[in-house]
């Protein structure tokens, strides 16, 4: 009986699902961010029911001296990167291919707009207090890259807010009154703090640092030596 008893608990153990915590520091107007979302998801979608995860998206401006009128996207990698126009097209191709194959549109345009996500990051803020902030980063990410959506705008995040299952016009208060202003400005020195300076940047379990937009072979490797660490 109690060999019987030990082999149910092994298998107990077995079949126990992991909490797995990830923070992912980020902007919204990062095109590898998304990508790396989309590679880690499928690396998890690799190993159905293996972990119990909580997503946590923290901010990052790629630009935070962005003025509040933007900038055209092909002058702005230019003088950021000194890149041609046409290495700008190639590397907006090869999002595009790798996006799609991931389930993700980008509709790059002439005329796209670089814009400042202070207040984007604002109301994610306040989604993660509402338990909705995965829903809202998805929602931006796509209104930025695939609806051609300006989210700078207070109108604009107020709608895409409502989009992903917020109060639309609590939303709207929240970027009015700036309330969580400092507590955004607060996160985004820490992560300066702890050397994250290029996004999009994966923390696991608060202790394993992946800077990048992997492949999802990667990530898989990654949660397998998680898993046998817990072991």
């Amino acid at each position: 009986m109690q060999g019987k008893q030990n082999i149910g608990e092994i298998m107990g153990q077995q079949l126990q699902v992991q909490s797995l915590q990830v923070d992912i520091v980020s902007d919204v107007v990062c095109p590898w961010c998304i990508i790396g979302y989309k590679q880690l998801m499928l690396a998890l979608s690799s190993m159905p029911g293996e972990f119990d995860v909580a997503i946590h998206w923290h901010p990052f401006e790629l630009n935070p001296q962005m003025p509040e009128e933007g900038q055209n996207l092909q002058e702005h990698l230019a003088q950021k990167y000194n890149s041609s126009p046409e290495q700008s097209q190639m590397a907006r191709t090869r999002l595009s291919t790798l996006g799609e194959s991931l389930g993700f549109t980008f509709d790059y345009f002439d005329g796209m707009r670089m814009v400042n996500t202070f207040r984007a990051h604002q109301l994610l803020h306040w989604a993660g207090e509402q338990g909705r902030q995965t829903e809202l980063k998805l929602a931006l990410f796509e209104a930025f890259f695939t609806c051609r959506e300006d989210v700078s705008v207070p109108g604009v995040l107020a709608t895409v807010a409502a989009r992903a299952g917020l109060d639309g016009a609590e939303a709207s208060l929240v970027l009015s009154d700036q309330r969580y202003a400092g507590e955004v400005r607060a996160q985004q020195q820490h992560w300066l703090d702890q050397d994250v300076h290029a996004v999009p940047t994966f923390v696991f379990q608060k202790q394993y640092i992946v800077p990048g937009a992997q492949e999802a072979e990667a990530f898989v490797r990654l949660l397998k030596r998680i898993q046998t660490r817990a072991a």
